[in-house]
């Protein structure tokens, strides 16, 4: 039995069965149901060794479930709700240390399934291959908008309060594989207020918030002061030569959500603190194109939108 075929029957075994698939694993393509009235979001991630995780020196549920994760962080910055994943593995064809390649992606799977049933997330289909470099596996996750619509980038405006969720930096200690996608949290902010845009802090807050803000037509303005601060970025700071804030500002995969919300939106949410985790007032949008920041006597000044992009000359 080939490898394909292999870990299609374990997932046909070991998945739990679905309602919401009318032809889900094993034909050519998967049906997907509930859409009646709602607008599908789709999005997808490659993630690869030695650029997102490096194999030799983490599990591989780890990557899988940061594999799962990040796209759902994407479903969370447009408060969509998730429905299916189909997942496509490239694997070494000689396995991963002790593990052959069908061990390789049965692990995979296994770091991804607590956190498909905690979102209710059908692994609906995929692809898997072999290879002799190393291991690559991309993620397309579907979601439902609600009754809302989706949640853009480019739907800030001048005046809007910029909010963030949790504490920020030092995903590097362990974060970045261990995603807690801000799904329900995004629900639960687009059904109870009115919220302009929003944005997952993936490749760094000053950089995310840079593409919010120029994606709406608009600049944005940073308080420096107020940006909450991980733990992590604390204790990163202590051997990394860079402070607390930098890392806050640019070390991106922290996975917590950048909202444009209306002044007096804005001021209930501070005020009600709705969520699990806490909801900070960072900045806000502006006239004037850019990232800026304001220095201790008022002035703004040019703010670098650090943070991390992928160049074709690495």
């Amino acid at each position: 039995m080939s490898l394909e075929k292999e870990l299609l029957a374990w997932l046909k075994e070991n998945l739990p069965p679905s309602g919401r698939l009318p032809v889900g694993l094993g034909d050519d393509a998967a049906v997907l149901g509930g859409f009646e009235r709602a607008g599908v979001v789709v999005t997808t991630d490659m993630l690869t060794d030695g650029v997102d995780f490096l194999l030799a020196e983490v599990e591989p549920r780890r990557v899988g479930r940061k594999a799962l994760g990040v796209n759902l962080s994407d479903l969370a910055a447009m408060a969509a709700e998730p429905v299916a994943g189909f997942v496509s593995l490239v694997l070494p064809r000689q396995g991963s240390g002790r593990r052959s390649a069908l061990e390789l992606a049965i692990e995979l799977y296994r770091g991804m399934m607590p956190l498909a049933e905690q979102f209710q997330v059908e692994i609906a289909g995929g692809d898997t291959n072999t290879w002799d470099g190393p291991l690559a596996i991309s993620v397309t996750a579907v979601g439902k908008t609600t009754l809302r619509g989706p949640l853009t980038r480019s739907g800030g405006q001048v005046g809007d309060q910029l909010l963030v969720t949790g504490r920020l930096g030092g995903s590097i200690l362990g974060r970045h594989l261990e995603v807690e996608p801000r799904v329900r949290e995004a629900l639960q902010l687009h059904a109870d207020y009115q919220l302009h845009g929003g944005i997952d802090v993936s490749d760094g807050l000053a950089l995310d918030v840079a593409r919010l803000a120029a994606a709406s037509g608009v600049g944005a303005v940073l308080e420096l002061d107020a940006i909450p601060i991980a733990e992590a970025a604390e204790r990163l700071a202590e051997r990394s030569g860079r402070s607390a804030l930098e890392h806050a500002l640019g070390d991106g995969e922290d996975f917590e959500l950048v909202l444009a919300a209306p002044d007096q939106e804005a001021t209930r949410i501070l005020e009600d603190q709705p969520l699990s985790v806490p909801v900070t007032r960072i900045g806000e949008l502006v006239e004037e194109t850019g990232l800026w920041q304001v220095e201790a006597d008022g002035q703004r000044t040019v703010l670098a939108a650090r943070g991390y992009e992928h160049r074709g000359d690495e």
